[in-house]
């Protein structure tokens, strides 16, 4: 009788140890696997229902091993929110994770990202997307005089030129295309000022090149913009710029044709330009015939890089005044027109003309 009792003393612990056992293994790591995985606990959700949950998701070995221990620890605080876990955390740390509401830091911020060589109005497309407005509040922003006034209070570069009559937009040209990390909920105006800042830490860099040349910020920002849009597809915008140059000193025209679309109004890849549009000189923008001979458009026809600004600040010096460039982005330049002409012709007999799209 001794003997019996010794034996069910045994085999009840050995089942004590192996419950035991089990409890505690089911505890451990589901795998080493250390991937992040987003669990979500809504509001009300039950301690039991969240052992379910953490299951099907494959983030735990055992739900009976987490169910002993959410009756063992009663004061478990669950607390809803998204958490990040791993399929390597222990059953229990995970737990106790959520007990902690150590949940995941949701960012305060988004990116922006806007494209050089682009418009003003594309600009104006994003800010108003980006802060729930409509393009004409952004506009009527970007217009407004005495907010004007306290930007050209505010950035050295920024002068009366903005305000002359027959601009279209006050700031074109001046906000610097980039990627900009901004506070969720930033208005119109945050966003401009950020744009203005990225411009004035690039020409910040120049300035002494810039107070050295013959220009002011608003003509180097202004010849910038055309390198930008007729060199886009150039591997030499210095020598782009040294073009255009050569053209001003000689009193020419700098006959560039995305001047005068600007100043149509109408996209490149919209139309051809009509001939009305060529030979309108009270434009202040169109630079092809006989428009504004040795002079610049009125303002920027578009947001130009960093590397077409430094072009123009640091332009190459030569005695050329036309240029193209082939389809691999190579770069020809000419004195003359005929020998422009010619260029152009052996390129597309060479099939290396650039197609615009």
């Amino acid at each position: 009788m001794k003997k019996k009792i010794i034996i069910v003393v045994v085999l009840l612990i050995a089942v004590i140890c192996v419950l035991i056992g089990t409890y505690f293994y089911g505890l451990t790591p589901v795998s080493k696997d250390n991937k992040i995985v987003e669990f979500k606990i809504s509001s009300g959700t039950s301690k039991l229902d969240i052992v379910d949950n953490l299951k099907e998701q494959g983030l735990i070995k055992s739900k009976i091993s987490l169910y002993i221990y959410v009756l063992l620890n009663r004061n478990l605080n669950l607390q809803a929110g998204t958490y990040e876990i791993s399929a390597n955390m222990r059953a229990d740390e995970i737990l106790k994770k959520i007990n902690d509401g150590k949940i995941k830091e949701v960012k305060n911020t988004f990116n922006l990202k806007f494209i050089e060589g682009k418009r003003l109005t594309n600009y104006v497309n994003i800010i108003a997307e980006a802060t729930k407005s409509t393009k004409e509040e952004v506009l009527a922003v970007l217009n407004d005089k005495a907010y004007l006034q306290e930007l050209i209070n505010k950035y050295w570069f920024l002068t009366d030129e903005i305000l002359n009559e027959g601009i279209y937009y006050p700031l074109e040209g001046y906000l610097f295309a980039d990627t900009y990390e901004l506070y969720n909920g930033s208005t119109i105006k945050d966003i401009v000022g950020r744009m203005l800042d990225g411009m004035n830490d690039k020409l910040t860099s120049l300035k002494n090149e810039i107070e050295a040349s013959n220009y002011s910020v608003h003509e180097i920002l202004t010849l910038a913009s055309i390198v930008e849009s007729e060199g886009a597809n150039s591997d030499d915008r210095a020598g782009v710029a040294g073009v255009f140059y050569n053209r001003l000193k000689i009193g020419d025209s700098l006959g560039s044709d995305v001047t005068t679309y600007y100043g149509a109004k109408v996209e490149m890849s919209e139309r051809d330009l009509y001939i009305s549009e060529i030979n309108d000189c009270s434009n202040g923008y169109n630079t092809r015939g006989l428009c504004n001979k040795g002079k610049l458009p009125i303002g920027p026809i578009s947001s130009p890089s960093f590397e077409s600004i430094k072009a123009v600040v640091n332009p190459s010096e030569h005695d050329f005044y036309f240029f193209v460039a082939d389809k691999n982005k190579k770069t020809y330049f000419t004195k003359t027109n005929q020998e422009h002409i010619n260029k152009v012709n052996e390129l597309k007999n060479k099939g290396l003309w650039y197609q615009y799209k």
